[in-house]
């Protein structure tokens, strides 16, 4: 059944979780190539965004909401993950700046 444009049923899903499966195993094996470290660096990170992406936009449902709801969500997200970073880099530099001694 459609309406709207919308696709019912658990094809998409499974799809995506395929789509997914890939990336992740695509990270693995970059991982383990001897790539130099800046390079694995944005690899890891752009297929972390492409499948927080997928996640968000599908099983989210964010992909068939109105653009202020999905602003509303990412902008929420972006501003907890750096106020995490904010409240965890300064132990994790100390850390580091400790076990170099």
């Amino acid at each position: 059944m459609e309406q709207d444009g919308l696709k019912h049923g658990s094809r998409p899903y499974w799809k995506i979780w395929v789509v997914l499966l890939v990336i992740t195993l695509v990270m693995v094996v970059v991982d383990q190539s001897s790539i130099a470290r800046g390079a694995l660096v944005v690899i890891l990170v752009g297929a972390m965004l492409a499948k927080a992406t997928l996640i968000g936009s599908y099983f989210m449902h964010l992909r068939f909401e109105k653009f202020g709801l999905v602003l509303t969500v990412v902008i929420g997200l972006l501003v907890t993950g750096a106020i995490l970073f904010a409240l965890i880099a300064p132990d994790g530099l100390r850390a580091l700046h400790l076990s170099s001694r």
